[in-house]
């Protein structure tokens, strides 16, 4: 486990999107920034809720210049079935995301406890939440990563993080590895 680097280059991240296509990290970055939300998988009640919010705050994002994308580790048909309860059109859904990349990524990884709350069996291996904001040219401008599915950063939050950002040019923070 490594953590990402403010101002560094992060990994790569070219997933299969549903509908079609790929999504490939910096192909072409949004304006201002690339959010990306890595979430559970559709077994996660608490993922569709979170990924509700943030569809309905699509346009917000948008109007800033950022580009969004929610991403997990589960198939194409539970991707699909996610997009579809979370009534998905601002926000594409990518999947197959390999555990491999959520490690990249410095995600932490868990092991199925079989099916959850609304019935949906877990796989047997699949990565915890993460957020990022990546600037265009790559780099790491903001990054929350989280050990289970509660409390994560509120998108309403980050609205206005990104709105002090703009305004004030305000550099990624985090960035100091010399001795302490």
């Amino acid at each position: 486990m490594h953590a990402l680097l403010p101002r560094h280059p992060v990994p790569a991240l070219n997933v299969a999107l549903v509908g079609g296509g790929r999504y490939v990290l910096g192909a072409a970055p949004a304006e201002r920034f690339d959010l990306v939300v890595f979430y559970r998988g559709l077994h996660c009640p608490i993922c569709a809720k979170y990924l509700m919010e943030l569809e309905r705050l699509a346009p917000e994002f948008a109007q800033r210049g950022v580009g969004i994308i929610a991403v997990s580790s589960d198939e194409e048909e539970r991707a699909r079935l996610m997009a579809e309860k979370v009534q998905a059109s601002g926000l594409r859904f990518g999947f197959g995301l390999s555990l491999k990349s959520a490690r990249q990524w410095g995600l932490y990884i868990s092991t199925s406890r079989g099916k959850t709350s609304i019935g949906i069996e877990e796989p047997a291996l699949f990565s915890e939440p993460g957020v990022f904001l990546v600037r265009p040219d790559g780099t790491l401008y903001y990054g929350a990563v989280q050990t289970m599915p509660f409390a994560r950063p509120s998108f309403q939050d980050l609205l206005g993080a990104i709105d002090f950002a703009i305004a004030k040019d305000y550099p990624a923070r985090g960035e100091y590895t010399g001795e302490v």
